[in-house]
């Protein structure tokens, strides 16, 4: 498998959206990833484990823990992933369920949790967890 492109909105300690092209970094799949404590590393491995999973890194942090204390009350809490296996590219766009201030009116809503596996070779997409954790595990 080879990451291409990871995007976190909302996402741990990034407020708004950031984008990683892994593709810059060239096909040997070594990558260093490091800064200061708090920078934001693990939550890197948090997303792409989020992205493929549905589920986070280590025993410390739970898929409710997701979303950013630090993001605006509109920005929405998402992971896009894609990668390639086996000549086949796969986009996966996961998003935790959180509260969020409702649309009209005051008080909160539960955004519900999204998830859905796109493919490029035509196949219709996967939209029910269950079926993407399987067809990802499957590729």
């Amino acid at each position: 498998m080879r990451l291409n492109t990871l995007t976190m909105s909302a996402f741990g300690p990034y407020a708004g959206e950031q984008t990683i092209d892994f593709r810059r970094f060239g096909t040997n799949g070594l990558y260093l990833v490091s800064g200061d404590t708090g920078a934001g590393k693990t939550t890197i491995f948090d997303a792409i484990v989020y992205g493929l999973y549905g589920s986070v890194s280590g025993d410390v942090r739970e898929t409710s823990m997701l979303r950013s204390r630090y993001a605006d009350d509109r920005t929405p809490t998402f992971v896009k992933l894609t990668f390639e296996v086996n000549g086949q590219t796969y986009h996966v766009l996961r998003g935790p369920e959180y509260e969020r201030p409702k649309a009209r009116g005051t008080g909160t809503t539960k955004q519900k949790a999204l998830c859905e596996l796109t493919f490029e070779d035509g196949r219709p997409p996967v939209t029910k967890a269950a079926l993407v954790n399987s067809a990802i595990e499957e590729a």
